[in-house]
């Protein structure tokens, strides 16, 4: 790795680390503005004035927000996400087995969309114009346009009300075999495929087609080199970084559209957990699952910006 290489790298860390910091602060205040009081939601409509306030003076609500928001920093410093209000467990134990649901739902979605957008988003690029070339266009395109909430809502119209194929709720606890997790996955791995591959093959697509425009693959071209040995031993390389860009932004997708998938199958993930939570105005929870989404799509983006730089045969 050369000194100019390092130094693009520690300067792209150096972003994330205070990007992570100002998100911290905006979830902290943004939560912190959500309608309701909560001490008046916990206690119930039964609950006296005096129980309200000696609730809130307990759970230092009434101290000043910024106050809270160190007070969170310094404990999110030492590993501790606080106390939830609403059940009364640390925070981590409760999103501890809905992160390793989220985390399987992901890693699954993950290994069937990456290697199917790039070999689409390949072969359209070496065939450009042709009729499959446009065929791959024009459906991407049109699943770009539809949102998760619809696909999903499709999905389940389809396969679980007329063909009753899949069960309409993904309930990870009630597999006993290898068929009943497939059946039980199937739909939101199936939605957030289609959601997060149609974006990866646009991006591929024309990073390929990019770089098979430079005078280096032309030469090759002219020198007789085969359509398949220009792609993969000369186009490929070079549009690396341009490709893991692509798989990185368009896996940051999922962070949003887990939200919503986990929210119509009733998957039992994190995204399920902090949707609850707002229900019950349990700040310490919401605060740290939104903490973790905002990680989750900076180490992505961060990650695919990384490799983009130490790919980059002018930085070597």
């Amino acid at each position: 790795m050369t000194s100019r290489v390092l130094n693009l790298v520690l300067k792209r860390l150096g972003i994330a680390a205070v990007t992570l910091l100002i998100v911290l602060f905006a979830v902290f205040f943004a939560t912190s503005m959500l309608p309701g009081d909560t001490a008046s939601i916990l206690l119930g409509q039964a609950a006296t004035p005096e129980a309200v306030a000696g609730l809130r003076e307990a759970m230092h609500l009434n101290d000043p927000a910024i106050l809270r928001f160190l007070r969170w920093l310094l404990g999110l410093l030492h590993g501790d996400l606080g106390t939830s209000y609403a059940n009364d467990m640390p925070v981590a134990a409760l999103i501890g087995g809905r992160l390793i649901n989220t985390m399987k739902l992901a890693g699954i979605t993950t290994l069937l969309a990456v290697p199917l957008a790039l070999t689409l988003g390949i072969t359209a690029a070496m065939l450009r114009g042709s009729v499959y070339d446009r065929t791959v266009t024009i459906v991407s395109i049109g699943v770009i346009s539809v949102p998760e909430f619809m696909v999903a809502t499709l999905a389940v119209l389809l396969f679980a009300v007329y063909l009753r194929w899949l069960p309409a709720l993904s309930s990870v606890n009630e597999a006993h075999s290898l068929a009943d997790l497939v059946r039980i996955y199937a739909m939101p791995v199936i939605t957030l495929t289609f959601v997060i591959s149609a974006q990866m093959i646009r991006m591929t697509r024309a990073a390929v087609i990019e770089t098979l425009s430079t005078p280096y693959v032309e030469m090759a071209l002219l020198k007789g080199a085969s359509r398949s040995r220009m792609v993969l031993k000369h186009a490929l390389p070079n549009a690396l970084g341009p490709i893991v860009n692509a798989v990185g932004l368009s896996l940051s997708y999922l962070v949003g559209g887990v939200i919503i998938v986990e929210t119509i199958f009733n998957y039992p993930g994190i995204a399920k957990l902090m949707v609850d939570a707002v229900a019950t105005r349990d700040l310490p929870l919401i605060q740290s699952c939104a903490m973790i989404f905002c990680l989750g799509y900076l180490l992505l983006i961060t990650a695919a910006d990384i490799i983009a730089i130490m790919s980059n045969p002018r930085l070597r």
